[in-house]
């Protein structure tokens, strides 16, 4: 049971995400949010440094998106998409596909499942050319989602070892993550070719990755040397090449995708969090027409029998073509947004107690370096979250790995804020 001072603060009927009850503080309530900003009920305002998850993309209630949804809201809110089409979900397609070069937008509702629906494809179509394939191979530390066919592919852990018994094998190559001043990385890299080698011998239905960047991994970064070699890989090995841009699309990495500045082609990308700009929660998978015409034909299974209740939900599109007007407007906001993190991390990357500085895009991070057990239950990053909160920034620590992900809109006297909020929570430790 929550103890009695902390239950009384919790509301009655909310089970919050990813929150430990009984070792946290109950949450706090927002009231509004203008930009990179959060207005408490009680409390001075925070500077939402993280993005709120990573889907804040622009900014919270930015008008120009905010005005595209009322708009839509008023001549169509939802249509089922098994039967009808309209306009936004049509320019949307049209706009993915010209910006990645794939050729097919598949609806869904969230990252999680447009990781599944990627799954999915790929595996049925496998079954459609009559081949018996079952190998898909993911990277270690990867994290693709909570829906059961994202977490097998994912790292398996705490948050999926209840459920272990019941998620499908996945084979397993390490991810050689580097950092600044790493002077091993082309061994570890190496390795990892090698084990994927090893792995691809097995006739293989997929290799999943997030290109770059492992988010809830832990913000590992990769070069892109070894994914340009992992793609050779699997192209020899005749298998298909799934992208998980969920985190990294739409400008996190310093790219529009992240697979452009890793110079790589995917067969299918899964997109979710900054596709809306943050407003509405929406998904969708990217195919080529190569994959798209294998389901195509008077066989019924043949058909890729999968959908959702508000697939391509007209809000949601209205949303996403309206961020993909500001992005097309000023893509030096996230072009350059690595210029803007750099000075500050250098300065930090000075500091004894941080450890394996990165940087890429509009995401930067290290780790505090501690002598105890490392890894998400570590509680060095609650403390730090503590004290940047006291100081007007929200973090959220993926245990020792502390991290900034801020909206696009953030000022340089915000995100200058962030970096002395963590400089100064670092010195109390």
């Amino acid at each position: 049971m929550i103890e009695q001072e902390n239950a009384s603060q919790w509301h009655k009927n909310l089970w919050h995400p990813f929150t430990s009850i009984a070792s946290s503080n109950a949450p706090e309530r927002i009231i509004k949010a203008d930009g990179a900003l959060l207005i408490r009920e009680n409390g001075p305002v925070l500077i939402d440094a993280i993005s709120s998850w990573w889907v804040t993309l622009h900014g919270h209630s930015n008008p120009y998106i905010a005005n595209a949804i009322a708009k839509q809201a008023k001549q169509l809110e939802q249509v089922i998409f098994a039967d009808f089409t309209h306009a936004q979900a049509e320019l949307l397609a049209k706009r993915l596909c010209a910006h990645s070069g794939l050729d097919r937008l598949f609806f869904s509702d969230n990252g999680s499942t447009a990781v599944e629906v990627a799954l999915k494809i790929a595996c049925q179509w496998w079954h459609n050319k009559g081949e018996n394939r079952s190998q898909i191979i993911a990277f270690e530390g990867a994290y693709h989602g909570d829906t059961f066919g994202a977490m097998a592919i994912g790292e398996r852990n705490l948050f999926n070892e209840p459920y272990d018994k019941m998620l499908f094998p996945v084979s397993r190559a390490s991810w050689p993550t580097t950092w600044w001043g790493d002077q091993k990385v082309e061994t570890r890299e190496k390795v990892a070719i090698t084990e994927l080698e090893r792995l691809l011998e097995t006739p293989t239905i997929a290799v999943i990755l997030e290109p770059l960047l492992q988010g809830a991994g832990g913000m590992r970064v990769v070069r892109p040397e070894f994914l340009q070699k992992v793609e050779e890989k699997v192209r020899e090995a005749d298998a298909l090449l799934i992208a998980d841009e969920v985190l990294t699309g739409f400008g996190r990495c310093g790219e529009l995708f992240a697979f452009q500045r890793a110079k790589i082609k995917p067969d299918l990308i899964s997109l979710s969090k900054g596709l809306t700009g943050g407003f509405l929660p929406m998904g969708g998978t990217l195919a080529t027409e190569k994959i798209y015409q294998a389901f195509v034909g008077e066989d019924p299974q043949l058909t890729f029998w999968h959908g959702h209740s508000f697939t391509a939900n007209p809000l949601g599109c209205a949303a996403a073509n309206a961020s993909l007007d500001l992005l097309e407007n000023q893509p030096n906001k996230y072009k350059n947004f690595e210029e803007r993190h750099l000075p500050y991390m250098q300065l930090l990357s000075k500091h004894p107690k941080v450890k394996n500085p990165r940087l890429i895009g509009t995401m930067a991070a290290f780790e505090i370096d501690i002598e105890e057990e490392k890894g998400y239950l570590n509680k060095t990053g609650k403390k730090l979250k503590a004290h940047s909160l006291k100081s007007g920034v929200f973090i959220r620590p993926l245990g020792n790995v502390v991290y900034l992900l801020p909206p696009l809109c953030i000022t340089d006297n915000e995100l200058r804020k962030c970096y002395e909020a963590i400089e100064t929570g670092l010195n109390s430790l």
